[in-house]
């Protein structure tokens, strides 16, 4: 799979521009601030539905605009597709597939798949949770576009429960009279039966990715390892089916609804959970050094990249100024790993940055202006 074309309108910088793409390598190559991640951001953006840099979709918006559209024709085989969104801060999003306008902006999932190599990846090493739940989470989607649907079911039911949970704790607090709190047995059954699916994908994603994780770090840095991953549930119990995991969020949320009441918020389920690195014995956060956590995070991205090719459809592979912090051994491993994909997209400030395997088309990107050399 790769994009043939990609179109962009009042998208961050760009008022508009038109950038015809090949197979293999492309180099987006200019000083920072000219634009060059934006273009890239794009291409992740239709993978995901959400950006790299930012959580929320009003700063992907050029000042002065309402909206901003993001258009990219599509290759797969011989199969041509034309996906677009329009991005609407403050309303709902659009979508169109092949000029139809009938369908949901989370329908477009899947048929552009990336994996991103960027700077922001060495928080999934040294960062909070969040940032692996979210890696998690949006490698299973990419394996799985309809978990798109489950994880927007936890999060509006989650949302639910804990306004239910707040205004408990605000009646509580201000010596109000109770509320009534039947309904949040309803609220834990849903809550732990979308949970339960999203839990089960999780760790069927993480068997999946260790022995391609330990592959890749070894091949980054030989005689490092071993690695090893490991999930850390806010609710314990070793559930091995969906309904063994239903009944231990059950049993979770039934234990510490008290706790729950006084804080006003959800305690546990997938939303609390953490994915623990290992490196050797230790955890990688807080004892691996700069260098290990890089090569950690680049072995993460590179055993989803291969996972999701192993599984039938190549993904484009995005490397957003990834050369320029990494040292002479780790450039030349990671660009001779990654040099035959179907399409790489790579952005650096100069030329020397981009190592000589990576050969291809090269772009000049300067104050909006985007030209191929």
């Amino acid at each position: 799979m790769h994009v043939t074309h990609l179109s962009l309108a009042d998208f961050r910088s760009y008022t508009g521009v038109e950038v015809p793409l090949d197979p293999g390598v492309t180099a987006f190559v200019g000083p920072n601030g000219q634009g060059k991640t934006n273009l890239v951001e794009a291409v992740g953006y239709l993978a995901t539905l959400g950006s790299h840099r930012v959580s929320s979709d009003a700063p992907l918006v050029r000042m002065g605009a309402e909206r901003a559209i993001v258009r990219a024709n599509v290759r797969q085989g011989e199969r041509q597709q034309l996906v677009e969104l329009e991005i609407n801060p403050g309303r709902a999003n659009r979508a169109r597939i092949n000029r139809s306008s009938q369908v949901r902006p989370r329908d477009v999932l899947g048929i552009v798949r990336t994996v991103l190599f960027a700077p922001e990846d060495l928080a999934l090493v040294k960062g909070d949770p969040g940032e692996r739940r979210r890696f998690l989470d949006e490698l299973i989607t990419a394996r799985s576009p309809r978990m798109a649907g489950v994880r927007s079911d936890y999060d509006r039911v989650l949302k639910q429960r804990n306004t239910l949970l707040k205004s408990a704790a605000l009646a509580r607090r201000h010596g109000g009279r109770t509320l009534d709190l039947s309904t949040l047995d309803v609220w834990d059954q849903h809550l732990a039966r979308v949970g339960a699916e999203l839990l089960a994908q999780r760790l069927d994603l993480i068997a999946a990715l260790q022995p391609l994780a330990d592959k890749a770090y070894e091949q980054l840095a030989p005689g490092g390892g071993p690695l090893a991953l490991e999930y850390k549930p806010s609710a314990p119990g070793g559930g091995h089916t969906r309904e063994e995991m239903y009944e231990q969020l059950m049993t979770a949320l039934t234990g510490i609804r008290k706790q729950e009441i006084e804080r006003g918020v959800t305690l546990a389920g997938p939303h609390r959970d953490d994915l623990v690195l290992r490196l050797g014995r230790l955890p990688a956060k807080g004892y691996a050094s700069h260098g290990e956590s890089w090569s950690y995070a680049l072995a993460l991205r590179l055993a989803s990249y291969d996972l999701l090719r192993a599984e039938g459809n190549e993904p484009v592979l995005v490397l957003d100024d990834v050369f320029a912090e990494l040292d002479t051994r780790r450039r030349e491993r990671l660009a001779e790993l990654v040099a035959a994909g179907e399409q790489v997209l790579v952005t650096a400030a100069v030329d020397d940055d981009v190592p000589d395997v990576l050969a291809g088309a090269r772009y000049a990107v300067s104050e909006g202006v985007v030209e191929r050399r």
